[in-house]
């Protein structure tokens, strides 16, 4: 398996990006954000998305070069269209907007819908930190329907992703980033292509039995049918990944998931996101303090395990510095893909 420098890779996704037609700009900003999911470890939201992407934009689901349309502006209010742009580059302006506006007014309430594929969630969770904001995200999904409701037996809406950001001092923030689903789809693709089963309980066959079988929701069987995920969490983790359709999809008027005619490379993204400024709640200080002295409480709980007590976020600023050093392996089939989706835009890998 292939092992790359991040900037070597960076530059070649910029590259593929570049050639299918985005500005300059575009290109690198989907390939940074695709890299540094690599970096901190999950793969599913990776450069492994490129060939998806590159199928998206020639069937004409992703447009190339859009800018967010604001259709209205109350200040601590955006409603925004991606107008079926890039979700990296969309996702991006519509938290400096809502930054903008949460440092002004206190917080701010943030309608992004039509976006192709935001990517990693928590992407955006950790740009709010860094300007000290707490955030919280409830994301829809229209693609495949490939999860399942609790207690249903085949896929019924999309991976729904929530995820929660709170910064702490001199500290990685806490990120909470998750989909509903007991994994990410993008991880079964992961392990489709790395030859490797699932453990029991993640995953429904097209007839609704259970499998092992990662295949089952990345492409479909012989007869055209696709098998599901099940939902994180039982009946909770489905209750959410509704909440999440009911508040990304139809709140933000990007469209909940229901029987209709659908591009099949199309990955849409609805997002609500709820930005805070601690500081109108409370001080700096106090909110500070109680964060940083909950954290050690949490830490300092004994081991149950070897494994160290971490809290959200941690895991993945190990894995970047270890990546950052080590480089990006990534597997045959994931890596054959992107030589291949390269060369339908002249590009050499």
């Amino acid at each position: 398996m292939p092992t790359l420098a991040h900037d070597v890779i960076e530059q070649q996704i910029t590259n593929i990006v570049r050639a299918m037609g985005s500005s300059e700009s575009e290109a690198q900003t989907v390939a940074h954000n695709l890299v540094l999911s690599n970096l901190k470890g999950h793969d599913s939201h990776g450069v492994g998305m490129i060939p998806r992407y590159v199928e998206a934009f020639l069937e004409g689901s992703l447009k190339l070069n859009q800018s967010v349309k604001v259709n209205s502006d109350l200040g601590s209010l955006l409603v925004l269209d991606a107008q079926q742009g890039y979700g990296q580059v969309a996702g991006e302006k519509a938290m400096r907007m809502g930054i903008e506006r949460a440092e002004r007014h206190g917080s701010c309430i943030v309608s992004l819908a039509n976006a192709h594929h935001l990517g990693r969630i928590g992407h955006f969770a950790e740009i709010a930190a860094l300007h000290g904001l707490v955030s919280i995200h409830l994301v829809n999904v229209l693609s495949s329907p490939v999860v399942a409701v609790w207690g249903g037996a085949d896929g019924r809406h999309g991976t729904n992703p929530f995820c929660v950001g709170v910064p702490l001092k001199q500290q990685t923030p806490f990120i909470l980033d998750f989909a509903t689903s007991r994994a990410a789809q993008g991880k079964m693709r992961v392990a489709h292509n790395q030859g490797k089963k699932i453990p029991e309980g993640f995953l429904l066959d097209p007839q609704g039995r259970p499998t092992q079988d990662p295949s089952v929701v990345v492409k479909p069987n012989a007869d055209g049918k696709m098998g599901a995920l099940m939902p994180f969490g039982e009946h909770k983790g489905s209750g959410l990944a509704i909440a999440c359709e009911l508040i990304g999809g139809a709140l933000t008027g990007s469209g909940t998931w229901k029987p209709r005619p659908m591009k099949s490379r199309a990955i849409w993204n609805g997002m609500l996101s709820i930005l805070i400024n601690p500081q109108q709640t409370t001080t700096q200080e106090q909110f500070d303090a109680e964060v940083a002295s909950f954290m050690q409480w949490v830490k300092e709980s004994p081991k149950a395990n070897e494994d160290p007590v971490q809290i959200a976020g941690e895991p993945e600023q190990q894995k970047m510095q270890m990546r950052m050093q080590q480089g990006i392996t990534i597997d045959e089939q994931t890596w054959g893909d992107i030589v291949e989706a390269a060369k339908r835009f002249g590009v050499s890998l």
